[in-house]
């Protein structure tokens, strides 16, 4: 039901999940545009929570009270799609596996590449191979630099 909202709004579902628990739940929806830059204005993000949330109360989806959180990925942006980790590639990353590889699930590093299926980590110099589908939850981590505090001055 999110995902035709989200591409009528000419933007891409990046991930939805549902969190559970004592009441009221959190669906939270990750947009992103189709470029893939993470620039999704604060008023279209809800724009788009307005319609989904009126779809979903309309067809009783969620039978508990919940809350809608919709947002764009952010600097440490979730990795949920093949080309969002193909775009990743040379960067640090943070993930989690469904079952443990070489006695872990929790790995911080370097994605080296993505080939179809297989992400190629590299962390604390060693080598790690792990199927797209294991993969649970990740996200990209984003690297500060001195631009990134650099004060913006007013062309005259």
């Amino acid at each position: 039901m999110i995902e035709p909202v989200v591409n009528d709004w000419g933007l891409e579902l990046v991930d939805a999940s549902l969190r559970r628990g004592r009441p009221p739940w959190r669906l939270c929806v990750t947009l992103d545009t189709p470029q893939g830059d993470g620039r999704v204005p604060v008023d279209r993000c809800a724009d788009v929570s307005r319609e989904i949330g009126t779809q979903l109360d309309a067809a009783d989806a969620i039978p508990q009270a919940y809350h809608l959180e919709v947002s764009s990925p952010g600097l440490d942006r979730v990795l949920a799609r093949e080309k969002d980790f193909a775009a990743a590639c040379g960067a640090e990353v943070n993930l989690s596996t469904r079952q443990p590889i070489d006695g872990r699930r929790h790995f911080r590093g370097r994605l080296v590449r993505f080939d179809g299926r297989l992400l190629h980590l590299e962390v604390d110099g060693s080598a790690f191979d792990i199927a797209f589908d294991d993969v649970a939850k990740a996200n990209s981590i984003y690297s500060f630099t001195p631009d990134d505090f650099a004060r913006q001055t007013k062309a005259r």
